[in-house]
């Protein structure tokens, strides 16, 4: 997709990949509808945008964890911007550990991780399909094509939240509906920072040593040039694609590979 004049929707904007991408989108020419939870950071990119462009960006603060948010966030951005070309749900949370996570906390990670995308793409549909086009991008993670070690929330959503974008491609990419989805390792964003401090009395952050960590910047440069080949994966890390492979060839032996990170990373 050429980005130039298209209209684009890009969720958890406000900072790291989500503000990065919609700065990305802006410098191509497209108008863009940022939205986050918060109000303060959002208004500020947004007035840093139309500096460059007027009324070429705005600002929908919201929280995404209910389908009311979502179809309400769907539907003022088809008021700012009309027909909506490309909708990014990029908005996520790392939260919970293992089976002693809160019921409260499962939730919330549905909620946004999956649901979210689940609901917007069910407010945007009867467009994109009506106008035989549209684009529909999400973050993942690498985790949703390997697993999370620490977090059993984090890898489950991120797991289903590829397979969501999978059966979209599937379901509709002979209609017109181009999908993709972004699944990096370490970016240097606010959620691998807390993770760095959650993890500091362990033995080190398992992102930080599993790869070199890029910065929102890089990764948004990088969807940008994989959203004009129009490819599903996004992969900012090409390393993951070799673990990928060396999952589903030899799973046994991933497997194994996986519980000695896990012990490392314990300090066992």
């Amino acid at each position: 997709m050429d980005l130039a004049n298209k209209n684009t929707v890009v969720t958890g904007a406000a900072n790291g990949i989500g503000k990065a991408v919609a700065e990305a989108f802006h410098s191509q020419g497209a108008r863009v509808v940022l939205a986050d939870r918060d109000q303060k950071l959002l208004d500020e990119v947004v007035a840093q945008l139309n500096a460059k462009r007027p009324n070429s960006a705005f600002a929908v603060a919201c929280d995404l964890s209910t389908e009311h948010a979502n179809a309400d966030l769907v539907a003022k951005s088809k008021q700012f911007l009309g027909f909506i070309d490309l909708f990014y749900a990029n908005a996520g949370v790392a939260m919970g550990t293992d089976l002693t996570t809160t019921e409260e906390v499962w939730d919330t990670s549905f909620a946004i991780n999956v649901h979210a995308h689940r609901w917007a793409v069910k407010y945007l549909i009867d467009d994109w399909l009506a106008a035989g086009h549209g684009y529909f991008v999400s973050t993942a993670s690498a985790a949703g094509l390997l697993t999370a070690i620490g977090s059993a929330p984090y890898s489950l959503t991120k797991h289903a939240a590829l397979a969501f974008a999978e059966w979209l491609s599937i379901t509709y990419g002979n209609r017109g509906l181009r999908v993709s989805c972004l699944c990096p390792q370490g970016v240097n964003t606010n959620m691998l920072r807390r993770s760095d401090e959650a993890t500091a009395a362990d033995n080190g952050n398992v992102v930080r040593a599993s790869g070199v960590v890029l910065e929102p910047q890089q990764v948004a440069e990088i969807v940008v040039a994989t959203l004009r080949e129009e490819t599903f994966l996004i992969l900012p890390h090409p390393e993951v694609a070799q673990f990928v492979a060396k999952k589903a060839t030899e799973h046994q032996r991933w497997l194994a590979g996986m519980r000695k990170l896990q012990l490392r990373t314990l300090g066992v």
